[in-house]
């Protein structure tokens, strides 16, 4: 799956070409953070969590090596289902960043699926590391900037999120850690090697994924007006 420096890469694009008000979202510091959301109680990206839960359950997929979560159903029943109901725009805005986190993961994992059926690659961990190691290598080269801030209208998003609900104490450690990425990426020199796959590939994949989560955000906020 998409490393975090990619998933903040996304956001900064989106609202580069269009305004949150463009996308149907009302609080744009809630979505950043919530494209981080699906991730935060699986226990390897954020450390000491509250509790820790599943990624078939975080991300609704169905177990596989290289797993496709189905954001069409979290659309379905977290963003169609939940819009009938009165509801914060902040805690949408982190739902829809959540979507958006599960949009990437299914993108980028379905067609390094298929990238792997046209391929002698390695099989179990070892593709998994390099895979992985491919993603944050190309993340680094984005040149993100963004990062979620901790503010009362976050603490009461996160804590109302319709799947789960996430802690005051874990949306803390989450920002520590994906500020922490932006750092990291900002300062990093050694570009280093891809092991697996091309900047091609991945530029390739990274504007598919773009096209997809924008249209469908376009495409809502012009079905609320």
């Amino acid at each position: 799956m998409p490393s975090w420096n990619i998933h903040t890469a996304h956001v900064e694009r989106l609202f580069a070409e269009h305004s949150a008000n463009e996308l149907g979202i009302a609080d744009a510091n809630a979505f950043l953070f919530g494209n981080y959301a699906p991730d935060i109680y699986l226990g390897f990206m954020v450390p000491d969590t509250t509790f820790r839960l599943d990624y078939c359950l975080t991300h609704l997929a169905t177990p596989h090596n290289i797993p496709a979560p189905d954001a069409d159903r979290f659309w379905d029943e977290c963003i169609a289902h939940e819009a009938r109901k009165p509801k914060s725009g902040n805690v949408m805005s982190l739902t829809l960043g959540a979507w958006a986190h599960l949009v990437a993961d299914r993108t980028y994992n379905l067609r390094f699926r298929q990238f792997c059926d046209t391929r002698d690659t390695p099989q179990g961990e070892q593709l998994r590391l390099r895979k992985q190691a491919d993603f944050d290598l190309f993340g680094h080269s984005l040149g993100i900037a963004s990062c979620a801030e901790a503010n009362d209208e976050l603490y009461d998003a996160a804590r109302r999120f319709r799947p789960y609900s996430i802690l005051p104490a874990d949306v803390e450690r989450t920002i520590e850690v994906a500020a922490a990425i932006v750092r990291e990426s900002a300062a990093r020199v050694d570009a280093g090697e891809y092991q697996l796959l091309s900047p091609e590939w991945l530029a390739e994949t990274f504007e598919l994924c773009h096209t997809l989560i924008a249209g469908r955000l376009l495409a809502w906020r012009e079905h609320r007006v």
